[in-house]
């Protein structure tokens, strides 16, 4: 189609990932491929029912924003510090490690020194969307799990929002601590100007209307992408101020509320995101960087899950509970793929290096998702056993 409405691209997502859910849930694989392979089948590589992935793009990142106003949601601040402070050691050496293995093993394929860093650093990062998207959230066990994989994939989007700021400001032709350091410093005046709104009128206001629940899911989304635009205008991120917007209204007793409303339209979303995922596949090249994806793939789903076991044993978490968790990060980030994109859009590296990074998440997350699900209660799973919400 030369014009591409928005409905019959959404028929398109929509319809199709129903019919490839169908056939994954019958062959026990996970929705998270499904979508992915809708997306390959429409996209340019596909069909070419899609040929510009950037339509739906901006919509499914709409699917990041409230997956971060959630995990705000079940964090309350002071928690939320407990947790960071519980897990920094691991996160820490566990990102340094993973970003001199991505560094090394990129030089070995004969990658500039440039081009393997932002590989490596793309490698230290899990994904957020799979790990929350398969913790089940109802037994005692599950829940302290969801509490250590929040805390560690939390100071990773802290880490990879910092990395992101540095890589824009590596790409201005005057480079200054000023294009760092302004953004860094807007966050705590975020933090501190959400924190009194809330306080002094959302809290208010939520009080006085809680008995009509759809002005609360109006409040919540316009709050959400309220603070959202704002932390983008700060020079910060979208997802970063949906997180903090999520975080200031924790502590309200209508939080969960707030929470169980969203899922759906949050779900709606991520649908889209993975679907763009597949659709923006460049098979064409794939040639080029199959065998280096391999490697990388391999430290993704291999390497990282081991070296995660050893440092939460080593914090003397019980040898079943370090080695779930560590399954359930074992996969690349989307800010593995955000940071291939904009690397790849400043000059910084090759659009084939951008591809390698790309298509390694991607078959990252669907190992990774695939192996959750048929081993670990999830609230997909096909089986009575394993299926948990």
């Amino acid at each position: 189609m030369e014009n591409e409405s928005i409905v019959f691209t959404l028929f398109l997502i929509f319809f199709g990932a129903a019919v490839i859910a169908t056939i994954a849930l019958t062959l026990r694989q996970s929705l998270i491929i499904a979508y992915i392979a809708v997306g390959i089948l429409i996209g340019p590589s596909g069909f070419s029912l899609i040929h510009d992935a950037q339509l739906i793009q901006n919509i499914a990142n709409v699917g990041i924003i409230f997956l971060l106003f959630l995990l705000g949601l079940d964090l309350n601040p002071k928690e939320l510090f407990r947790l960071a402070g519980e897990t920094t050691l691991v996160t820490g050496i566990s990102s340094i490690t993973l970003l001199m293995l991505g560094y090394f093993y990129s030089l070995s394929f004969g990658y500039s020194k440039q081009e393997a860093l932002i590989i490596g650093s793309a490698l230290m990062f899990s994904s957020t969307i799979i790990g929350l998207k398969l913790i089940p959230t109802t037994i005692l066990h599950h829940q302290h799990t969801g509490e250590i994989m929040i805390s560690v994939l939390l100071l990773q989007d802290i880490i990879a929002i910092i990395l992101l700021l540095v890589l824009e400001g590596s790409a201005q032709q005057t480079i200054g601590w000023i294009n760092i350091g302004l953004p860094l410093l807007a966050l705590p005046g975020l933090v501190l100007v959400t924190y009194l709104i809330e306080k002094y009128l959302l809290i208010r206001l939520i009080r006085s209307f809680d008995r009509i629940r759809e002005y609360i899911f109006l409040l919540a989304i316009g709050w959400c992408l309220g603070v959202a635009e704002a932390a983008e205008w700060l020079g910060l991120s979208y997802e970063i101020g949906a997180f903090i917007a999520g975080v200031s209204i924790a502590r309200s007793p209508i939080a969960l509320f707030i929470a169980e409303s969203l899922k759906p339209l949050r779900d709606f979303f991520l649908i889209i995101f993975f679907v763009t995922l597949g659709a923006n596949f460049d098979l064409s090249i794939l040639h080029q960087i199959w065998v280096a994806s391999l490697g990388l793939i391999l430290l993704a789903v291999l390497a990282k899950p081991l070296l995660y076991r050893l440092l939460l044993r080593f914090s003397k978490e019980s040898s079943g509970r370090s080695t779930e968790v560590a399954m359930r990060l074992g996969q690349m980030s989307e800010f593995s793929l955000l940071l291939a994109v904009l690397a790849a859009e400043m000059h910084l590296i090759r659009d084939q290096v951008s591809f390698l990074i790309q298509f390694s998440a991607l078959i990252s997350f669907m190992i990774s998702s695939t192996y959750v699900v048929m081993k670990y209660p999830t609230p997909i799973a096909l089986s009575d056993k394993l299926r948990r919400d």
